[in-house]
């Protein structure tokens, strides 16, 4: 049967208690990775792949969750700012749609509107060069997606699993 895929806030009840969550960012040309520690408090960064096909993505996304003994996935929604969904909202939807397959993992979605903005302008202010920041921002997009998250479940007051 394939994963659940579901807002935050209900993806949490599918969830173990603790274990490890895999944020991701999902770009054009590459796919910023993620990971929590196992009690959800922190998001770090693991890696940025180059995307070549889905099913090597794919493959490279469960090595890391299996690495990581990861209990499911939190992938960034990228929303417009007036809500709906354009064509990058409905790609993610198609990823995770064709995610779900491969994994039991319940896939979480979260709103990462304005995350890359963000974060840009976070390395901007530690002065990092344009080449630099070409070759992090993804990941540390990631890394910002999935301590939103984290930080949601905590203000709620919900257990992250």
């Amino acid at each position: 049967m394939p994963a659940l895929i579901l807002p935050l806030i209900d993806a949490t009840a599918h969830w173990p208690q603790r274990g490890a969550l895999v944020g991701l960012d999902l770009g054009t040309k590459t796919i910023g990775v993620a990971v929590s520690d196992a009690d959800r408090r922190l998001a770090t960064g693991v890696e940025t792949i180059a995307r070549k096909t889905f099913t090597a993505d794919a493959a490279r996304l469960l090595v890391i969750a299996r690495e990581r003994n990861a209990a499911g996935f939190v992938l960034g929604l990228p929303i417009n700012m007036d809500g709906s969904e354009g064509p990058r909202a409905q790609s993610t939807r198609a990823f995770a749609r064709n995610f779900s397959k491969l994994t039991d993992l319940a896939i979480a979605l979260w709103d990462e509107r304005l995350s890359t903005v963000a974060v840009e302008r976070e390395l901007i202010d530690m002065d990092m060069s344009r080449a630099r920041r070409a070759k992090v921002i993804d990941e540390h997009a990631a890394i910002f997606i999935l301590q939103g998250a984290l930080d949601r479940l905590t203000v709620l007051g919900r257990p992250a699993g």
